[in-house]
């Protein structure tokens, strides 16, 4: 599935919204979060830097865009507990959660699978697999309340995840289509819309560790893929529930 000829973000395409945006202050993770900000959302960043979600919270404001949230949260370490919190503090706080985006990723390098470290693989699965499940469904009550509410997933490169030294962020990759795709068959007569987004190269800093010899600098910066996300998110979204959204060429 590709974008829409001539796409373009509407203004307000999420306004009134409620979006939570995990690795708020990655790459992608802070594109998204400005993009649903400049659309009207109210945007809630987690990850598990205070500090550089604090610096991101102060360039969204310094930008005029409305104020965002700030919710630490550690994927390496969060417990069931935790993610049922975050989803009454948001209930609580909000009464209604609109979107998520699961931007959080974590990548160990290129490694043989015969000397990958079994720690670093475990760490990998949970932060890419393992957490967007238990976030999701924490958070699904709140979603399945929403009038129209959206999951959107982040995915790599499959023809390139599959080939050697990949390791634990190409497996996890496939298995988060997969969960993607289950959870679409769950909830596709629902108003809980499931998506899945393949990126175009960009300028991000695992871009950066995952090619060697490549001068990523040349690459666009994310705003592309936010401004997709964003999309997505918002009600225009709704005839491609359940499909791949594929940036990787122009439509």
């Amino acid at each position: 599935m590709r974008l829409p000829a001539g796409f373009a973000p509407a203004p307000a395409a999420l306004a009134d919204r409620v979006v939570l945006v995990t690795g708020a202050y990655g790459g992608l993770g802070s594109a998204v979060a400005r993009a649903a900000a400049r659309a009207g959302a109210t945007v809630v960043m987690t990850g598990k830097r205070k500090r550089l979600l604090e610096k991101l919270y102060d360039a969204m404001r310094a930008e005029g865009l409305p104020e965002p949230v700030i919710h630490p949260l550690d994927m390496e370490s969060a417990t069931p507990r935790e993610y049922a919190s975050l989803a009454d503090g948001l209930r609580h706080d909000f009464g209604r959660l609109d979107g998520v985006v699961h931007g959080a990723a974590s990548f160990s390098g290129l490694t043989p699978l015969a000397f990958h470290r079994p720690d670093d693989w475990l760490r990998v699965m949970h932060v890419n697999v393992n957490a967007p499940f238990a976030l999701t469904q924490a958070c699904m009550p709140l979603l399945q309340a929403a009038a129209d509410s959206a999951v959107v997933f982040v995915l790599d490169d499959p023809e390139r995840m599959g080939r050697a030294h990949w390791g634990a962020y190409g497996a996890s990759k496939g298995a988060l289509e997969r969960l993607a795709s289950i959870l679409h068959e769950e909830t596709d007569e629902s108003p809980l819309r499931v998506h899945a987004v393949l990126p175009a190269p960009m300028r991000t800093a695992l871009r950066r560790a995952a090619y060697y010899g490549e001068n990523t600098m040349l690459l666009p910066l994310p705003d592309a893929t936010a401004d997709a996300i964003v999309w997505l998110l918002s009600a225009a979204g709704a005839p491609v529930r359940g499909h791949l959204l594929d940036l990787r060429a122009v439509p």
